[in-house]
């Protein structure tokens, strides 16, 4: 049996393609399934079956067009209620793909019809496990109501002792989650493998023996997800479209100019640092970089509703046109360029300062604002005295707590401030972007609270 890992770290998930040299499964495809094509055209393998362990609430399924485009049957647990046909598998029911067996076993905690899949050939197995057991913690309870919550995390518990009679200790684990995924819960970590006997003796879900203890916990240790997660579940069951990954013809100055005057959604994928010195009026800072942030908070805080335009280099907007494609923000306009004046000549240009903690303690009066973008939850744990704490996520609706004056914003490293900063500019705030790492806030001299 060969598995390949096929990485999303922007989302922190992986998918799998699983064969024995001849014939293969692909299991939790993202949306852009070239990456999987490209694998199978490598191998040399016939695809004949893809699965989904759950519909996925942190990204947009490519499971459906992967298996219509080659002709596979595609397996979906039964019980869930979908638009598309599918070849729909229950709780015990094996599938044969080549010389691999596919067993289904029901494990409900993530989802309410949550599958893992056992796979074996010969004297090899292993368990892909999709939401459920992941490395070092399960999958988070809380993502279909607050009323689900208690039960599921039951489910959960019960599900992880049910794999446990379904494999053998020495099962190599696949689970789709938990490398960064706001889907993974408590302690999960960020192994690269491991087995099923392996968790026995370090993953809370086994190590808890008492499971109102281990439901009670897990559930208090739950925090913010990305708001973009409301769509992924119904996009699912309604049954995706392959995207279009083509980087689309730049606007023209006036038409940007335009989009600006009328408050559009406009994203500068530079640097923070250079969108700092200059940058548009009126665009939002959500820095590419290697896209590891860029996703997440972009599709936390951007309306589904409105027509999203990128600036922006072409290999950052050709990336940032795929990433978005993985959680359902499809075709989104391009202005091509990093130079502000040179893309739409005319228009206002602006810019705010950017500082380090030494120049917060030197220049800020006591009266300004430090206006902490966290998680409430990160605040929680330990903030700058004094500081006002409104997430990024929830900025656009709070505007109107933001405190008066000259603020100076800052996160855990700098990337979620300085689209704070931009946003807050944009809103006709006075915004200072701190841009560094909070870990070092308190060796810096700032007094803290905890």
């Amino acid at each position: 049996m060969d598995v390949t890992v096929i990485d999303t770290p922007q989302l922190g998930d992986r998918s799998y393609l699983v064969h024995d040299g001849q014939t293969a499964l692909v299991i939790d495809a993202q949306r852009d399934i070239d990456r999987v094509e490209a694998l199978i055209e490598q191998t040399g393998v016939s695809l004949t079956h893809v699965a989904e362990t759950h519909i996925h609430n942190d990204y947009i399924t490519g499971g459906l067009v992967l298996a219509r485009k080659y002709g596979a049957a595609y397996l979906v647990n039964a019980a869930d209620d979908v638009s598309f046909e599918r070849t729909p598998i229950t709780d015990g029911e094996t599938v044969q793909v080549g010389e691999l067996s596919v067993k289904a076993v029901a494990t409900p905690g993530h989802t309410h019809h949550h599958l893992s899949f056992v796979v074996e050939h010969g004297e090899e197995q292993a368990v892909f496990s999709g939401g459920s057991v992941l490395y070092g913690s399960v999958g988070r309870t809380d993502l279909l109501g607050s009323e689900h919550t208690v039960g599921l995390t039951h489910d959960q518990y019960a599900s992880a002792r049910r794999l446990a009679q379904e494999a053998e200790e020495k099962a190599a684990l696949y689970p789709t989650h938990g490398f960064g995924s706001f889907c993974s819960s408590g302690p999960a970590t960020g192994a690269d493998e491991s087995t099923l006997g392996e968790q026995f003796t370090t993953n809370h879900v086994y190590t808890d023996p008492d499971e109102e203890h281990f439901v009670a916990e897990l559930i208090s240790n739950l925090t913010a997800y990305p708001n973009y997660y409301v769509h992924m579940g119904p996009a699912n069951a309604a049954g995706p479209t392959e995207p279009d990954l083509e980087v689309p013809d730049s606007l023209d100055p006036a038409e940007l100019r335009s989009r600006l005057e009328d408050g559009e959604w406009v994203v500068d994928l530079r640097h923070r640092v250079a969108y700092s010195s200059s940058h548009l009026k009126g665009t939002i800072s959500f820095e590419y970089g290697d896209g590891g942030s860029f996703t997440t908070f972009l599709g936390w805080v951007f309306p589904y509703d409105r027509q999203l335009t990128l600036v922006g280099s072409r290999g950052d907007v050709e990336n940032a046109i795929r990433d978005l494609s993985r959680i359902g923000i499809d075709s989104p306009d391009a202005a091509l360029g990093e130079d502000p004046e040179k893309l739409a000549p005319g228009a206002a240009v602006s810019s705010y300062p950017r500082v380090g903690w030494g120049e917060v303690l030197a220049d800020r009066p006591a009266e300004e604002t430090v206006l902490d973008v966290r998680r409430v939850d990160e605040y929680e744990d330990s903030h700058i005295a004094g500081a006002v704490n409104i997430p990024l996520h929830e900025l656009l609706t709070r505007m109107a707590e933001v405190p008066a004056g000259k603020l100076w914003v800052h996160c855990g490293s700098g990337y979620r401030s300085g689209v704070a900063a931009s946003l807050l500019e944009r809103a006709g705030k006075d915004p200072v972007h701190i841009d560094a790492m909070f870990a070092e806030a308190a060796e810096a001299g700032l007094p803290m609270d905890s």
